[in-house]
């Protein structure tokens, strides 16, 4: 799917002001960039950025909004700029760091294949995904491939690489605002299955009852 202009102007926007942000932490452009797992996280940023144009996916309220969960936007926002920054500053001054040059490269290797997750299920829903708890015009549920596993391989996907992006920095403490981001993210999720539920029914239910939320045999 093709993007728009406007789209692609802000997620370019988007990108670099992040980038911008952890560059800022490791205290200026050449010291973040001499280590090649930098660079690396950096180039796995910028090929999913790009990918994500073509998603089709958007934040549309579509044709019904569960409106009272966009406070998780908000507490996501607030998260995701202090983990933009907080691990790349942590990493330069030393402070409450996962030693080894493994760690950094585990991160980039986790970011790159939980942003593949978290894109994926963009690509198999188009239209139907949405930034949003919401309901899309011609909105159906779909129950294959790894949605017949797991019900929010999108979330997971988010999880792995907010881990992936904190490891690369080799930072504890990009751990602990990770974890943070767990129970903003279950309340996502209650909402959005509430929201399913009710407008498919039976048929959401008997979904569920053969799948799990992320984790095959654990949540």
């Amino acid at each position: 799917m093709r993007p728009t202009f406007g789209l692609a102007l802000a997620t370019l926007a988007g990108t670099l002001a992040y980038l911008a942000i952890a560059i800022a932490g490791w205290g200026g452009i050449g010291p973040f960039f001499a280590h090649p797992a930098r660079v690396a996280l950096t180039l796995v940023l910028a090929a999913l950025s790009i990918a994500a144009l073509f998603s089709g996916g958007n934040i549309s309220s579509g044709v019904r909004e569960d409106r009272g969960n966009r406070w998780v936007l908000a507490v996501f926002g607030v998260l995701g700029l202090l983990a933009a920054y907080l691990p790349a500053y942590t990493d330069r001054i030393a402070f409450w760091t996962l030693d080894g040059d493994a760690v950094r490269w585990l991160g980039v290797v986790l970011f790159a294949g939980g942003g593949v997750l978290r894109l994926w299920p963009v690509f198999v829903l188009g239209r139907r995904f949405s930034g949003l708890v919401a309901i899309q015009p011609g909105h159906t549920l779909v129950t294959t491939g790894v949605y017949g596993v797991i019900r929010h391989p999108s979330y997971l996907g988010f999880l792995v690489s907010s881990f992936g992006w904190v490891l690369g920095f080799r930072s504890g403490v990009g751990v602990v605002l990770t974890l943070l981001m767990v129970p903003v993210l279950i309340a996502r999720i209650r909402a959005e299955e509430a929201l399913l539920r009710d407008q498919f029914g039976e048929q959401y239910e008997a979904y569920c009852a053969k799948t799990w939320r992320m984790v095959p045999g654990i949540y």
